[in-house]
């Protein structure tokens, strides 16, 4: 097995580079999307159906994490981080449609007997899973901190 020389790895990380740009855009469109949506549930009070895109964000949300932890692993230096406004964004949707709601007593939960309104538990299952991501991706780049440490 040939070893790759530093010239293939930085056109490799050059590549994957612009993949990470793009996913970051796609998330952060899609992120905006099922933002809309569950707002849009949340104030018409159950009229517009749960929007039922969780599952596809975090997936969406996990590739891109995913990928630009694959990034760091190969030497990547970021000095951005995204990943902390997805994570702030979720806490503070979350946080304002919990506010909204209690200081309405419950206007926007409770539609007077018909199908509970689910948006305040879609958003904090979300924000929930986006912290869950959030920490493993913390605990990937301190696991690979501390093995640079160890080899110097």
């Amino acid at each position: 097995m040939s070893k790759i020389s530093n010239k293939q790895l930085k056109k490799i990380r050059g590549i994957e580079s612009a993949i990470s740009k793009n996913l970051f855009r796609i998330c952060s469109v899609i992120t905006v999307i099922t933002m809309i949506m569950i707002l849009t549930e949340f104030f018409s009070r159950g009229f517009f159906p749960p929007p039922q895109i969780g599952l596809f964000y975090i997936g969406v949300l996990l590739i891109y994490s995913f990928h630009k932890e694959m990034l760091r692993w190969m030497g990547q230096k970021w000095g951005e981080r995204h990943g902390e406004w997805f994570l702030y964004s979720w806490i503070g949707l979350a946080l304002a449609l919990y506010i909204i709601n209690f200081v309405t007593r419950n206007y926007f939960s409770d539609p007077s007997g018909e199908a509970t309104v689910r948006s305040l538990s879609e958003v904090s299952i979300i924000t929930f899973e986006v912290s869950v991501i959030f920490i493993f991706t913390r605990l990937s780049k301190t696991i690979k901190l501390i093995l640079n440490n160890l080899k110097k």
